[in-house]
């Protein structure tokens, strides 16, 4: 829950309820505050694991979609759309379009691949600058 609060943002928070409780009052807050969290912390993994006790080898079901959205959560937006729409085929974002022989469709009568496209000359290796043009 409180995974990703480090040591200065509680340092913050304990001087913030310092200033608002004042001192004689922050101890018994803190006390409270960590009573009721253990407290439901207690409450959530004894539903947890009466949850496990009902369904049994069931539960493991419930909880393969949540695993599978955690992987997704860690997934950048490129893989996610390479693994799910393109099938794992990052070639759209490479601009890789070349495919083997093998890979190409047959032709019409479906003996033999079609033949290759022609080849096109390749792109100077720098672009021309206009100075006038800016």
């Amino acid at each position: 829950m409180f995974a990703n609060v480090g040591w200065g943002e509680m340092l913050i928070l304990v001087i913030a309820g310092l200033v608002i409780l004042g001192p004689e009052r922050l101890p018994g807050a803190i006390r409270w505050t960590t009573g009721a969290l253990r407290q439901a912390r207690d409450y959530i993994s004894g539903a947890t694991s009466q949850l496990r006790e009902d369904l049994g080898p069931e539960f493991d079901d419930l909880r393969q979609p949540l695993s599978e959205l955690n992987k997704l959560r860690g997934m950048t937006p490129r893989a996610a759309l390479t693994k799910h729409l393109l099938d794992g085929d990052d070639s759209f974002f490479t601009g890789n379009f070349d495919r083997k022989a093998s890979d190409r469709p047959a032709d019409k009568t479906g003996d033999s691949p079609s033949p290759p496209p022609p080849a096109t000359p390749e792109a100077p290796a720098t672009t021309p600058f206009d100075t006038d043009a800016t």
